[in-house]
């Protein structure tokens, strides 16, 4: 068994986490910090964001515009005083990062551009051509190499948080390079593991991004927040999901219809294709679901159109959506438009934890799509997701620091916790005891949660899909690992992998059967309209005797009172 002590562990190296071990060493540099990955750190999927960095830089946005627009498109379901705190140190993020190197596009004046997104009322979005988060990683990525007391452990799968008395002690982990068990102790713990989007078949995450943070923290008894409020995002190329940048749009993009109709006319008229993207996806799904959708061998689509733009401000503004189409659909958007459906995108809900992504277990934070602060209610405005990883980032790795600056030991772990939870991982999985198999479960999982779980829900659909994904609970119990060889086992780490999103997909389920009102990305057929009077409250699930169960907490709100959305 391999141990490794450090005063504070953070659970994931996307932007959340980097920033995090940022922020952690530069408050205190004696302190020494752990950072785990399952992946390569510049693998982690915040490298997928295309399309822009929300903050108010320039004369005419303001602070209470950028949160009344995050706030309104959180269908007032964000806590508006996180959202103050969001928005105003926003502007800070994207100047550390420029001056740590980030190539951020420029204006012909020389200073910082940016670009409109949806739901924005002012043109916000601060973007690296069409690779924001490829640029934004690597810029962290070479910061964080500064700093000594940094640690860096790629390819360790995480698979419980040990806490004991109501604090946290430490992590147990499988080395994937050579099966070896591997235990973190610390003092405190910073999860930045991500969302949970491969509960759907068309989507657009990384293979990797499974909800294991959400998952394992639900095990150790931490409250998960929101998590029925799942993001579609409107422009998911067809057929593979890869996702096609709201940047598209923001440059001037056209969603058509079979017709050659802009059809978010109808929809939208004053936004149009750059409303929210809850709006812009119902419309294109409303559109499809009347015949006005194209059809092909891999499902119905509508067509994103960048052709008016022309051939340079294509290779100049989004030259990855244009390598994209190329390389996947053998299309040059210059000549021919782009084949897209809402594909399943973001998670707004993840581990509850306040203003200071402090957890209610002792030393225990989340920041980034992990955790629910809350800014996002009930949908995320493009281009806040990276400025939240970065923003809640920082305040976790500073606040960490400052906590564990009090505490003078490394609290002692459960050793009985340890090898129970060594028992299961080296003898559960590979007991040969059924014919069900990893690839088969994931799929029945995922085509339930995309056709029952979508953007169109109702009462019969959810009651249906939980009673699937409880069967599929059931049924997990009868896979086996076939392959024992513990180097590199991929097999192995996608048993794990499945039974995080099993355990998540509950929790989605459950949140949305209870939740009898339509806001944001949660749209019941049978309740279309937000209820304010029942429903202006948060919803948490905890894990109590391997059931779980449901309560809810009021919006704390500032200054902004609810209305009706009109785009």
């Amino acid at each position: 068994m391999e141990i490794h002590k450090a005063d504070i562990i953070i659970l994931g190296a996307g932007l959340a986490g980097l920033r995090a071990a940022i922020s952690a060493a530069e408050t205190n540099k004696n302190l020494k910090i752990a950072v785990v990955s399952k992946v390569f750190f510049l693998r982690s999927h915040s490298t997928a964001a295309e399309g822009g960095t929300a903050a108010v830089l320039y004369e005419g946005d303001s602070y209470d515009l950028h949160a009344y627009d995050t706030i309104k498109g959180s269908d007032y379901l964000a806590d508006q005083d996180a959202v103050e705190i969001f928005v105003r140190t926003m502007p800070k993020e994207v100047l550390d990062l420029d001056h740590w190197g980030c190539p951020w596009s420029r204006l012909p004046d020389g200073r910082i551009a940016q670009r409109p997104f949806g739901g924005h009322s002012f043109p916000r979005a601060t973007y690296a051509a069409d690779r924001t988060g490829f640029h934004a990683l690597h810029t962290l990525y070479e910061r964080m190499l500064i700093y000594e007391n940094i640690e860096r452990f790629q390819e360790y799968f995480v698979t419980s948080i040990m806490i004991d008395n109501g604090t946290f002690t430490g992590l147990t982990a499988m080395n994937m390079k050579t099966g070896e068990y591997v235990i973190f102790q610390g003092k405190a713990l910073i999860i930045a593991a991500g969302g949970l989007g491969r509960l759907y078949s068309f989507t657009t995450y990384s293979h990797t991004v499974t909800g294991d943070g959400a998952a394992m923290a639900l095990r150790a008894g931490l409250p998960l927040e929101d998590m029925e409020f799942i993001q579609f995002h409107p422009t998911g190329l067809v057929p593979s999901g890869i996702l096609i940048t709201e940047g598209a749009r923001g440059e001037g993009g056209y969603l058509l219809n079979k017709d050659g109709d802009r059809f978010m006319k109808k929809y939208a008229p004053q936004k149009m294709e750059l409303a929210p993207r809850d709006v812009v996806s119902r419309s294109i799904m409303w559109e499809i679901l009347e015949g006005r959708g194209y059809s092909g061998p891999w499902g119905p689509y509508v067509y994103l159109d960048l052709r008016h733009l022309g051939d340079e401000k294509i290779k100049e503004r989004l030259p990855a959506i244009r390598d994209i189409a190329i390389k996947f659909n053998n299309i040059n958007p210059k000549d021919e438009p782009i084949p897209v459906r809402p594909a399943a995108h973001y998670t707004m809900g993840g581990i509850q934890v306040g203003n200071d992504t402090m957890s209610p277990v002792k030393g225990i934070f989340a920041s980034g799509e992990a955790s629910c602060v809350s800014i996002h209610g009930a949908n995320r405005l493009g281009s806040n997701s990276t400025a939240e990883c970065l923003v809640f980032g920082d305040i976790s790795g500073r606040n960490a620091a400052l906590y564990v600056e009090k505490i003078q030991n490394i609290p002692d772990l459960n050793m009985d916790k340890v090898k129970e939870e060594e028992n299961w991982l080296y003898k559960e999985p590979f007991k040969e005891r059924g014919s069900e198999s990893v690839a088969t479960l994931r799929r029945e999982l995922q085509n339930t949660m995309q056709e029952k779980v979508g953007i169109f829900r109702n009462e019969k659909d959810l009651t249906d899909a939980l009673k699937i994904i409880k069967d599929l609970q059931k049924r997990f119990d009868n896979v086996y690992v076939e392959d024992k060889n513990m180097y590199y086992n991929t097999n192995l780490m996608t048993y794990f992998e499945l039974r995080n999103l099993l355990e998540v997909a509950e929790v989605v389920v459950l949140g949305a059967i209870a939740r009898k009102e339509s806001r944001g990305a949660h749209y019941r057929t049978d309740y279309p309209k937000r209820d304010d009077v029942n429903w202006m409250k948060h919803t948490i699930a905890i894990k109590r005797a391997g059931k779980i169960e449901l309560s809810y907490i009021p919006v704390r709100v500032t200054k902004w009172q609810p209305e009706e959305r009109k785009y």
